[in-house]
Parts: structure tokens; C-alpha cells; sequence
């Protein structure tokens, strides 16, 4: 089934779109939240909500304004996000096991493996060190631009300049 014709069923809440929305993209939601998530069961919770809020809000996706590819992946990426901030998940996490620690900290820094599993890791290689470090704080990370301005002790409208740069870089490189 192509993606237009999966919208048109989308549209019209065909029970059967939700299926195949369901195989079309699980997959490739499911890596980009377990990254920001870092957590298996979380991560699965949370793909069930994405699922649900495009399925809800599928009336606000205007194809004029994107592909829906990226409408879902916005869609996946910050409501990761929420659940990061949010004060149960917080909460949950003051509560690892200390043989977590270690496991956690190495998995956090390996910027190959995350955008390998989206199939991003040869796009990403072509870009500047710099345009590197961006992405992985705001799209890997979940910084916002103010949090990655901090945390690399460049002014706010930089790291938004050289973010936008960054990612025309990579429209560039997929032709997109």
C-alpha cells in the first residue's frame, strides 16, 4: 500500500490503515524513541502513544507543510521528549539499580549505533564535526537549542543558525 493511498484510509478511519500505518513505520518510530528513551518498555509505551495521537490528529497533518514521514517522526520525537520531562518517568529513574550505571552512561554516547538505526549514520558522517555535535544534542539527545547553546558555550542564534545549515546539509545529501 503506498502512503497515499494509506492517508486516504487514515482520513476515513479505516480500521485496517492503522494496521498497515502500524507496519509501514514501527520500526523506524521505535528506534528514534528508544534512543531518546533509553528504555525498552518506555520506549514501547511510548510508540503506543505516538500511534494513538497520529491516529487522533491525523486532521492537522497538511502535506503542503511536509512529508508525513516527518510530521510522525516530530510527532515521535516530542512526545519522547514529554515523557522525559515528565515527573513519573523522572521519578523512575532516581530508582536504577547501580548495575544500570554503567550500561547507561556507555549507551548514551554511542552517536554510530543511534543514527545507524535509523539508517542515518552515512548521511550524518559527510556533515562537520560541529553540525555532528548539534544533531546528536538536539535530535539524539532531546536538548532544546538553549540546553545545547549551554552545554556547548555558543550563543542561542549560533547553534540555531548552524542547526539550520546542519540540516540543509543533510536535505542536500538525501535530495530531500
Amino acid at each position: 500500500m503506498s502512503q497515499e493511498e494509506l492517508l486516504v484510509l487514515i482520513y476515513k478511519k479505516d480500521e485496517r490503515a492503522f494496521t498497515h500505518l502500524y507496519d509501514m513505520y514501527s520500526k523506524s518510530l521505535f528506534s528514534v524513541i528508544n534512543v531518546l528513551v533509553k528504555n525498552r518498555e518506555e520506549a514501547e509505551d511510548v510508540l503506543q502513544d505516538v500511534f494513538v495521537k497520529i491516529w487522533k490528529n491525523i486532521d492537522s497533518y497538511h502535506e503542503s507543510k511536509g512529508r508525513f514521514y516527518t510530521w510522525i517522526l516530530n510527532i515521535a520525537r516530542n512526545t519522547s521528549i514529554d515523557k522525559l520531562r515528565s515527573k513519573n518517568f523522572n521519578n523512575s529513574q532516581k530508582n536504577l539499580s547501580t548495575d544500570n550505571f554503567v550500561n547507561h552512561f556507555e549507551d548514551s554516547s554511542k552517536l554510530a549505533d543511534k543514527m545507524d538505526a535509523i539508517g542515518m549514520q552515512e548521511f550524518v558522517k559527510r556533515l562537520k564535526p560541529k553540525c555532528i555535535q548539534i544533531i546528536d544534542l538536539l535530535f539524539f539527545k532531546g536538548y532544546t537549542q538553549q540546553e545545547a547553546s549551554d552545554e556547548l558555550v555558543i550563543p542561542l542564534g549560533t547553534v540555531k543558525t548552524q542547526n539550520r545549515n546542519c540540516i540543509n546539509d543533510l536535505r542536500n545529501y538525501l535530495k530531500v
